[in-house]
């Protein structure tokens, strides 16, 4: 059976991740490793297909992103790419795999402002859902959660904008690696 495109991008994601844990792993000779985290703060494999998981499902400290990498995006657009692949696997657990229902519970158009390092500087709704403010709440911190951001090189700070689809069971896929809807 092929893979969809997110589980792709979900297995290149832990591919990678793994393979930057063994390196961080390695110690130069002579030197003892470095502490390796708990088992609890080990990265769990996201469930397969469009089960949504429960609602409110927070990301545990083992969805907190490695050491912020470098985007060579040229355009805010092109940054948008790198941003929700970083929020992505910031947040494995909590993506919707598959296409999306035809009934969202909301949907919210979010402009992210970061700085040179990655760093959220500002958050501003363009399209809240107004009707789902607990939603609001938990995408801001999301997004502040997921911060450093990779470092937008060619652009020094950067603004760009992301639709988020927000399944009532709290998983989402954001409109930029979205799966589309039934």
């Amino acid at each position: 059976m092929p893979l969809s495109t997110l589980q792709r991008r979900l297995w290149t994601s832990a591919l990678v991740g793994g393979s930057a844990a063994l390196l961080i792993g390695c110690a130069p000779l002579g030197q003892p490793p470095a502490a390796s985290p708990s088992p609890a703060a080990q990265p769990g494999a996201p469930d397969g297909g469009g089960r949504p998981g429960p609602q409110g499902s927070a990301p545990g400290p083992a969805s907190r992103p490695a050491a912020p990498r470098v985007s060579n995006a040229g355009t805010p657009r092109d940054y948008r790419q790198d941003a929700a692949t970083h929020l992505y696997a910031a947040n494995a657990e909590r993506i919707y795999a598959g296409r999306l229902p035809p009934n969202l519970y909301a949907i919210g158009v979010l402009e992210v402002e970061l700085d040179r390092q990655g760093q959220v500087q500002r958050l501003h709704w363009m399209r809240a859902p107004s009707h789902a403010p607990e939603v609001v709440r938990e995408i801001e911190r999301t997004v502040r959660a997921a911060a450093p951001f990779p470092q937008p090189a060619r652009l020094g700070r950067v603004r760009y904008v992301d639709t988020w689809l927000w399944h009532r069971s709290g998983r989402f896929q954001l409109d930029t690696l979205s799966e589309g809807q039934d």
